[in-house]
C-alpha cells in the first residue's frame, strides 16, 4: 500500500493547487505523477520550473527529449518514457530513433549519439565527465553552454524519475500506446 497520495486540485495542499490546475489544462488531464508529487508543492513547483529552464535552453525539442529518454531510460522510469515517446512522435522523429533511446542503444544520427553519450556521461560520472568526453561532445558540434544545459536537463529529470519511482506512479491510460518496461 502507498503511503502517497494521488490529489486533485480539491484535495492538494493550498500552495500546489494552482499548479495543479495549470498542468491540467495544459494537457486536458491531470498526470498522476503530479496528483502525487502535490503531496510536496515544493518538488512539483521545484520540477516544473526546473523543466520550464530546460525548455529554454538553445537545445532544439528533439535534443532535449534525447536528453530526456536517457535520463528516463538510464532511472527506469516507465511514466517518462511513455510519456517522452509520445513527444518524439509528435515532433515526428523516427521509429529508429525512438526505438534506441528507449532501448538504451546507439542513435542512427551522429550528433544525437553524441548527446545521448554525454548525457550519459554526465550522469555515470556525477557531473566530473571526463575531458575526453566533454572533447567529442565539443567535437559533434555542441558548445560549452550545451553541456550546462544538458545538465539541467539531467537535474529537472532526475527529480522527475526519482519522484516517480519513489511514489510508484501508475502509467495514466492516454499513454498506454507508449507503455514501456526496463529491458531485464
Amino acid at each position: 500500500m502507498s503511503v502517497f497520495t494521488e490529489h486533485t486540485a480539491e484535495t492538494a495542499p493550498v500552495a500546489a493547487r494552482r499548479t495543479i490546475e495549470g498542468v491540467q489544462n495544459r494537457f486536458g488531464w491531470l498526470p498522476t505523477p503530479v496528483a502525487l508529487m502535490a503531496e510536496s508543492p515544493q518538488l512539483l513547483a521545484g520540477f516544473l520550473a526546473a523543466n520550464a529552464g530546460f525548455e529554454q535552453t538553445d537545445l532544439s525539442p528533439l535534443e532535449r527529449e534525447v536528453v530526456i529518454l536517457t535520463v528516463s531510460a538510464t532511472h527506469e522510469c516507465h511514466f517518462c518514457v511513455a510519456l517522452h515517446t509520445g513527444k518524439l512522435t509528435q515532433l515526428g522523429a523516427s521509429a529508429e530513433l525512438i526505438t534506441a533511446l528507449r532501448a538504451g542503444s546507439p542513435l542512427p544520427e551522429p550528433r544525437q549519439e553524441a548527446l545521448r553519450r554525454f548525457t550519459l556521461a554526465v550522469l555515470d560520472h556525477r557531473g566530473a565527465v571526463p575531458d575526453g568526453e566533454i572533447d567529442d561532445f565539443l567535437a559533434a558540434g555542441y558548445l560549452p553552454r550545451h553541456a550546462l544545459d544538458v545538465v539541467l536537463g539531467v537535474g529537472a529529470y532526475t527529480m522527475s524519475t526519482f519522484a516517480n519511482r519513489l511514489t510508484r506512479a501508475p502509467l495514466d491510460p492516454p499513454l498506454a500506446a507508449h507503455a514501456w518496461t526496463p529491458a531485464a
